[in-house]
């Protein structure tokens, strides 16, 4: 009588496109290869999206095994636990800590171990940080908690130092936003408009305008990519959500797609001074270094709750003063 086929493992989820190949994903490949990857995991970088589709791949590797009895998506695999940020102040509370605590505590159902993914950690208020913290401490057996977020020094150096940390960069640029192309191109053209000197009344008026009018296409094309994503969200979503939690979703796909949009202004504004540096003009050297290091700022800006319609305006009445007298 032929001996039984020995279980296969179900194919895992490709990883996100932008990050095929990179060292980060080639490691934590070796390591679950090789059955060695660490309990614990921090994942950051400035696209919550994209962090959440690593969090799914390390999930799916982890749970949909041979030795599972059934097989799911991670986002609908009742042994793959996550918690993300709520209410008004999109704060992770103590208590919803201590839920998603228990919930790892307890036997996996259909897979061999359990996953638990923290969205935004850095969400965390103080006492559900050190609820974590004690988690970390003494890790469940079988369990693997994944960290999410933008931030990492925001995160307890306690956390920090019982982590493995990997940080992923921003993928591919939002070509996929209708008119985002064209709102680059405008914006590097008024650079150029710049450059070539405001000297009278019209000239200045048209500098003006043109910065508050990019600003306010900004705005538009935030706010049409955040209903984009937040549709598609709510369409895969597993459960229904309260008001709160819908509000504290939607948030934070758009703190997640801003976060983008300005770096790529920052990618495109480097472009803008490409040509020049290698022709040698200093002065565009010192002017890109200060309209970046401007730029940094008022992205630092939207951390302590500056809308980006201000920190956008902030940056390019900064920038036309900048470019203009260079």
């Amino acid at each position: 009588m032929p001996a039984a086929p020995s279980p296969t493992r179900p194919s895992p989820a490709p990883w996100p496109e932008a990050l095929g190949g990179t060292p980060a994903v080639a490691v934590i490949e070796a390591a679950l290869a090789r059955g060695r990857l660490s309990h614990s995991l921090l994942l950051s970088g400035p696209d919550p999206a994209l962090l959440e589709q690593v969090a799914h791949g390390i999930a799916d590797r982890l749970l949909n095994v041979a030795e599972a009895s059934a097989s799911f998506p991670p986002a609908r695999h009742p042994d793959c636990h996550e918690l993300r940020p709520a209410g008004k102040m999109r704060q992770i509370s103590a208590d919803a800590t201590r839920t998603l605590v228990g919930k790892v505590q307890v036997s996996a159902t259909v897979s061999p171990r359990k996953v638990a993914i923290l969205h935004e950690a850095d969400r965390m208020n103080l006492a559900a940080a050190n609820i974590f913290l004690k988690t970390l401490e003494e890790p469940p057996v079988n369990t693997t908690l994944l960290l999410l977020t933008a931030k990492p020094y925001s995160l307890l150096p306690t956390i920090r130092s019982r982590v493995l940390q990997f940080r992923f960069p921003v993928p591919a640029p939002l070509s996929g936003i209708d008119g985002w192309n064209a709102w680059i191109a405008d914006y590097q053209a008024w650079l150029g408009q710049l450059e070539g000197g405001v000297v009278d009344r019209r000239a200045v008026a048209d500098s003006v305008f043109g910065t508050y009018g990019l600003v306010a296409r900004f705005s538009t094309l935030l706010d049409l990519a955040t209903q984009e994503a937040w549709k598609r969200e709510k369409e895969r979503l597993v459960a229904e959500l309260d008001e709160d939690e819908e509000e504290a979703r939607e948030t934070g796909i758009a703190h997640g797609i801003r976060a983008r949009l300005f770096s790529e202004v920052a990618a495109a504004t480097r472009g803008f001074a490409l040509a020049r540096l290698r022709d040698g003009d200093d002065a565009t050297r010192r002017a890109l270094t200060a309209a970046i290091g401007r730029l940094e700022q008022s992205a630092g800006l939207l951390r302590v709750n500056l809308n980006e319609s201000a920190a956008l305006e902030h940056f390019l009445l900064f920038s036309l003063r900048l470019w203009s007298r260079r």
